[in-house]
């Protein structure tokens, strides 16, 4: 459709509100980097950088575009709901666990980047025998965090963790993919709210990614992320109180005693979507607590899939992730599926709360 301009003005072409956007930044010399062409200009400037990791982190943003897809129609194509089975966890599995965690395996089964694959979802990794010699990497992810809210229409998200395959005299076996936080090559995670979003680390700061529907891009919209030294919100399951140890009750009583000169009372925010919550104190600063418990003490969250690379992300942007004792990404693994307990947040506040559950602060 055509606009009629003023008098003596040609008439302009009426363009759908994306292409507007993207035609107007092009023409202030200001054109929005892609995904593909950042993460390929970055890696450009590594020595021995040789482009399978960027192409690897670009499959995962087609991962992350077909599983949108499918949560936008959720409500009308009858993947709602539980499959009836029950995971290695432990938990009820929803249809979208096992729609996300398939689209993970054929995407990344078929492009040579990797030759071995583990998930939450799955006991045993899946192993590649026709990529291994010339594959340099393995992926370890969680494929729906937060499948509770799958029936009601709030946040959720997947995470992921690269890894190096160094052997190339065998197959890789589960042990090789069972390894501490600091070998991890790349991590970040997919967020799906009212956006979609990638957010990911080689080890060179934080960068955020939001995909543009109209032009089916990932546009970079958050550069080399940092977060606040101390934040005014917290992220917690509080219905666990009951089964917190005497110093995490404690730190949370703090938090919510006023006091201006510290900036208390915090606020809090809690979505049930670990990279939701995770993805705001990001940007915002706080904390966030998923700490072990009396009969529990652990934690509940998986060390592979979801600590060590949301630690990395929050590390690499300033911040600071414990378990309560000691920095998550120096946890010796030990199992495919270990848990440990998660604090992790702006680095004051993480501080915090290791004095209050060490018993040093009172």
């Amino acid at each position: 459709m055509r606009e009629v301009g003023a008098v003596g003005q040609a008439p302009s072409l009426s363009l759908p509100t994306p292409f507007k956007t993207v035609i107007l930044a092009s023409t202030m010399g200001q054109f929005p980097l892609t995904l593909s062409r950042f993460i390929t200009q970055k890696q450009a400037a590594q020595p021995g950088a040789t482009g399978e990791l960027a192409s690897l982190l670009t499959q995962i943003g087609l991962v992350g575009k077909l599983i949108a897809q499918d949560l936008r129609r959720a409500g009308l194509i009858n993947i709602l709901g539980t499959t009836g089975e029950i995971n290695v966890q432990g938990e009820t599995v929803k249809k979208l666990d096992e729609i996300a965690n398939e689209t993970f395996l054929k995407v990344f089964h078929h492009s040579g980047l990797v030759c071995a694959l583990a998930s939450e979802e799955m006991e045993k990794p899946v192993l590649l025998p026709e990529n291994w010699q010339q594959a340099k990497y393995m992926l370890l992810f969680d494929p729906l965090d937060g499948s509770s809210n799958t029936d009601c229409n709030m946040p959720l998200g997947a995470i992921f963790s690269v890894l190096k395959s160094e052997r190339k005299d065998r197959m890789p076996t589960e042990d090789d993919l069972v390894r501490k936080g600091t070998e991890q090559v790349a991590a970040g995670y997919l967020l799906y709210g009212s956006s979609t979003m990638l957010v990911y680390t080689v080890g060179h700061g934080v960068h955020g990614f939001t995909l543009e529907p109209g032009i089916g891009e990932y546009l970079l919209s958050h550069e080399q992320i940092r977060m606040p030294a101390r934040g005014r919100v917290y992220g917690t399951n509080e219905g666990n109180s009951h089964k917190w140890t005497t110093g995490t009750k404690k730190y949370m009583e703090y938090l919510k005693t006023p006091d201006r000169a510290t900036g208390r009372p915090y606020s809090g925010r809690y979505s049930g979507c670990l990279v939701a919550d995770v993805h705001r104190i990001l940007l915002e600063g706080g904390i966030y607590l998923y700490p072990g418990e009396l009969d529990r003490p652990e934690g509940k969250l998986r060390l592979l899939y979801e600590a060590n690379p949301l630690a990395w992300v929050v590390e690499q942007a300033g911040g600071k992730a414990s378990t309560g004792t000691m920095r998550i990404l120096d946890v010796e693994a030990k199992q495919l599926h270990q848990r440990v307990p998660l604090i992790i947040g702006s680095a004051n506040d993480v501080r915090d709360a290791e004095e209050f559950i060490q018993g040093r602060r009172m």
